[in-house]
């Protein structure tokens, strides 16, 4: 069952990783459709780069769901921290390399992006792996990533003005300051 495990998780970080860099052309793709901004970048903001993390993470784990019934013991919970791992893991490499460099990087943000993926995905390896938990967690697990997709959604029309919300080259927040009515 490891083996197998590692082999789904392996194969999420790269569909986490391609799928999120899609999400990140997609609004601007689809003509900046509202709707889409749900799930895809509005703006370069740390937060929707945040965002582009969670929804590939999350699809890729109601995909292991399907198929990795062995494994399914505690895995809402496992999800939950992994899909949390992610961008906390961005934030944390963002925020510390443009304090000490004093802008951002392309480069460095796409390796970060991957690198993100990867923590995710190998602390739902290891978890999953791990000691069995009380089963009840798995509800909890599915709590905070429904509160999570929610955050991600209503931040997204609704953003305080908070700078992890600010689009620094364009100075605008959210996506209802994009549209035009």
């Amino acid at each position: 069952m490891k083996h197998s495990l590692l082999k789904w998780e392996l194969w999420g970080i790269a569909f986490i990783f391609f799928s999120g860099s899609a999400l990140h052309f997609l609004f601007a793709a689809t003509g900046n459709w509202p709707p889409i901004g749900a799930i895809a970048a509005v703006n370069e903001s740390v937060w929707e780069h945040l965002k582009i993390i969670f929804w590939p993470a999350l699809t890729w784990g109601l995909v292991e769901y399907r198929f990795l019934k062995e494994s399914r013991r505690n895995f809402w919970w496992v999800k939950a921290i992994s899909i949390y791992a992610m961008p906390i893991a961005i934030s944390v490499v963002f925020y510390t390399y443009t304090a000490i460099v004093g802008h951002s990087i392309l480069a460095i943000d796409i390796i970060t992006f991957g690198l993100a993926a990867a923590v995710g995905q190998l602390i739902s390896y290891k978890m999953m792996t791990g000691q069995e938990m009380p089963s009840w967690l798995n509800f909890i697990g599915i709590l905070l990533i429904i509160i999570l997709g929610t955050a991600y959604i209503v931040f997204t029309y609704l953003p305080p003005h908070w700078n992890i919300f600010l689009d620094k080259g364009a100075g605008k927040y959210g996506i209802l300051k994009w549209i035009q009515y």
